[in-house]
């Protein structure tokens, strides 16, 4: 299954990173690291990125560097890299099956989980569940997954992810990527969505795109989503057809988290659930069984920000008021790989921190009037010029 390109792991070329490009080129891959030698000198001392050194694809076009991977070449699941989930708890979505260890196999570079019908514990259906929690995190980047889907009325498999910690608030406030869920009640058509507590499918608002997939069962695809500040991009087999993205313009009457949450550290779920909130709406045919869905690799990357990011952000501009309470926001700031954060200023004096382009005092004094600054500090920690002030008074 592993297209194994030496001359792809042994060569390394540098690609520019530009925030102002076209859509990257997902569907090729091309070595794009540079040796510490060429990396230009960065504020924060990072240092260039070294491959994971188990994944067989290092570094995609575009200066995407892999920093963890599962190719699944061994005899069993990595323990190291996966947890295995053993419950008949329904998975927070009144799913019937027991989660067993037993439906998850590695063979001949394939990850399967298999549903079964089988009686297990009081249940009649079983299947396997793993994530990557507390072995593997991540903010930002760019995960790819090579699967083929299980069929079947009443199936329902998911690579999806959930936050490590819930900074947030319990699900759906510190937010769920899909990304992808195939239910096998709708077969050929795979799904992308998000869920944030403005949005998600509890009040029917989750945002989310769909796209037809004749092959989803029968052929080996790759889902993938690429992770940026303020921004999702989801993409099958190269063809992006989801993108969530972060306004503050537009969602000024709420914090940001409300509506992007996803600026905390998350981990990688992989399942195959039975029945269920949305696999069970037209119910199980117990005549499907057994079923799986395997999967080739797990890949995530990042950018190589201290070889790739050499521009000063852009400085933060039209700073205004929120209709939210005590809330500043503006436009956001460009930079050639993009602003990790920005940094707030209260009279000439450092605030706080924002990771998006939004910010809500606390704790100043009543009916006071402040000069409020904003500058924008990258990846490689260069920093912007400070804003225009704000002159901003506190209710």
């Amino acid at each position: 299954m592993k297209r194994i390109n030496l001359l792809m792991i042994l060569m390394i070329s540098l690609v520019a990173c530009d925030g102002s490009s076209s859509e990257p080129n997902i569907s090729s891959s091309s070595s794009s690291s540079s040796s510490s030698s060429e990396a230009t000198s960065v504020p924060n001392g990072l240092q260039p990125l070294v491959p994971y050194a188990d994944c067989l694809e290092p570094s995609l076009e575009g200066g995407w560097v892999a920093q963890w991977a599962d190719e699944f070449n061994g005899a069993a699941l990595d323990s190291t890299k996966w947890n295995v989930e053993v419950n008949g708890d329904g998975g927070g979505n009144n799913e019937i099956q027991y989660y067993r260890n037993e439906n998850i196999g590695v063979s001949d570079g394939l990850l399967t989980i298999t549903a079964k019908k089988e009686s297990y514990l009081g249940k009649e259906y079983t299947s396997g569940r793993i994530n990557t929690k507390y072995r593997y995190n991540f903010l930002y980047g760019r995960i790819k997954v090579r699967a083929k889907m299980p069929g079947g009325r009443g199936t329902w498999a998911a690579i999806w992810m959930m936050p490590v910690f819930n900074a947030y608030g319990t699900w759906p406030k510190s937010g769920e990527i899909d990304i992808s869920e195939y239910v096998g009640y709708n077969p050929d058509t795979t799904y992308a969505t998000i869920h944030t507590e403005l949005f998600n499918g509890t009040l029917g608002t989750q945002r989310g795109s769909s796209l037809a997939v004749e092959t989803a069962e029968t052929a080996f695809h790759d889902y993938e989503m690429i992770w940026e500040p303020g921004n999702l991009k989801f993409y099958f087999d190269g063809q992006k057809y989801f993108e969530y993205g972060y306004s503050a313009q537009i969602n000024q009457t709420v914090p940001y988290n409300q509506v992007f949450p996803f600026d905390q550290d998350f981990f990688i779920i992989l399942n195959v659930a039975v029945g269920g909130n949305w696999g069970g709406v037209q119910g199980v045919d117990p005549d499907i069984f057994p079923t799986a869905m395997q999967v080739d690799y797990v890949r995530v990357y990042r950018l190589d920000y201290a070889v790739l990011d050499t521009v000063q952000p852009q400085t933060p501009n039209t700073l205004v008021a929120s209709t939210l309470k005590n809330t500043i926001h503006w436009n956001k700031s460009a930079d050639d790989c993009g602003v990790q954060k920005y940094a707030i200023y209260v009279d000439g004096a450092y605030r706080g921190y924002s990771n998006l382009n939004q910010y809500t005092f606390k704790s100043l004094t009543v009916s006071q009037t402040y000069s409020v600054q904003v500058k924008a500090i990258d990846f490689v920690g260069r920093e912007s010029e400070l804003s225009e002030p704000l002159l901003f008074t506190f209710a």
